[in-house]
């Protein structure tokens, strides 16, 4: 995979189309680090592509939100508690 900073993207912005196609995907860096990632797509596969970026997104979402709650200690919460959370919350919007 290619790595290209901001400043490469514009100044042979030609040569990066050129490119892509063959690359597949291409990851932007700014300071060294990276930003974005550049994907080859077609109008046949847009909606494929964008689909699959999307569900990507999604379990990266989830995955985080496990992370956090193991590091919080919240995977241990039984479903009683749940239950009683979402009962006092419930009652409080009630109000």
């Amino acid at each position: 995979m290619k790595f290209l900073s901001i400043r490469d993207l514009k100044t042979k912005s030609a040569q990066v189309w050129k490119e892509l196609p063959y690359q597949k995907d291409m990851i932007i860096t700014s300071n060294g680090r990276p930003i974005a990632i550049l994907s080859s797509i077609t109008e046949n596969n847009l909606e494929r592509v964008l689909s699959a970026f999307r569900r990507a997104r999604a379990m990266e979402a989830v995955t985080s939100i496990q992370y956090e709650s193991v590091g919080k200690g919240s995977d241990k919460i039984t479903m009683d508690e749940i239950d009683d959370e979402i009962k006092t919350v419930r009652s409080k919007r009630k109000r």
